[in-house]
């Protein structure tokens, strides 16, 4: 079920007062997740693969989580195997430990404050960031409850960008096509407008109806992107990551990072030249000349 992606990936603010965010997103999301399904896998359980994004240092995490208190970013907080979880925030940090906001309902407190490992996942600047908590003790903060807990020992900091990465205009978008396979004989491919674009990979945006189409590592063949002014070539994708990004509760939709596959030499070219030109009509724009 698609459900389970929203509270994962969630790192963009409703737009109303700072107060009223958290409240609110729990109200709103708590709703429309079923609670008997597991959530996607964790980074930060597989340290063999993302290995070179891990922080160790003392005064890094604390840096790091420093900045998710300031921007008032949600977080959430699994337990219980990733059959539970809460929806919470970084509210205070020193070098000894934190504080986050604890469950508006009771039950689920109980049940954390006797869990020995606790996995948090957020997204700061589009960065994910997931930590583990070695349990939690109650605390106050403001005069609120809220859970106290050690600083983590480690922290996942996943910025992946080997490749400059731009955004595409939103007018006029990039599309690409993708075949999905369908029990109907010669079913055309779906259409996805690009949100940005690099000589890596593309960010897609996908609307709840076919998200549950993009699971992680999915792989699509034959994919088609087209370019103004450039041959068409096929390539593959590999799904990377799925964010949803719209807040909207009636009208949600996602970006789904992919990863080239399997793609022909002359792709990565005219994708370089495309963004080349990008940023010079950018450039020229922003200093007046056209």
């Amino acid at each position: 079920m698609i459900y389970t992606l929203l509270p994962v990936y969630l790192g963009y603010p409703l737009f109303c007062p700072a107060g009223l965010i958290l409240e609110i997103s729990k109200n709103v999301f708590l709703s429309m997740i079923e609670p008997n399904q597991a959530p996607m896998r964790l980074e930060l359980e597989e340290s063999d693969i993302f290995s070179q994004y891990f922080l160790y240092s003392r005064a890094e995490i604390v840096f790091v989580l420093r900045e998710a208190a300031q921007k008032n970013r949600m977080m959430t907080v699994y337990f219980d195997m990733g059959h539970s979880f809460f929806l919470s925030s970084v509210l205070e940090v020193s070098p000894e430990g934190l504080i986050i906001d604890c469950s508006n309902q009771e039950e689920t407190n109980q049940k954390a404050l006797s869990t020995a490992r606790l996995l948090c996942t957020m997204s700061v600047d589009q960065v994910k960031v997931q930590f583990a908590l070695n349990g939690v003790r109650r605390t106050f903060q403001e005069g609120k409850p809220a859970f106290w807990s050690a600083l983590p020992t480690s922290l996942l900091r996943l910025q992946r960008r080997e490749h400059f990465r731009i955004p595409t205009p939103a007018a006029n978008p990039l599309i690409c096509q993708i075949p999905i396979p369908s029990d109907a004989e010669g079913a055309p491919p779906l259409c996805f407008p690009l949100l940005d674009l690099s000589v890596g990979g593309m960010g897609l945006k996908v609307e709840k109806k076919d998200i549950a189409r993009f699971s992680y590592d999915a792989l699509f063949e034959a994919c088609v992107l087209s370019l103004p002014e450039a041959e068409q070539v096929k390539f593959g994708l590999g799904v990377r990551t799925v964010l949803e990004i719209n807040t909207n509760i009636a009208h949600p939709h996602f970006r789904v990072g992919c990863e080239f596959v399997d793609c022909p030499r002359s792709l990565p070219i005219l994708i370089q030249r495309y963004i080349t030109a990008l940023e010079r009509e950018r450039k020229a724009r922003l200093s007046g000349l056209e």
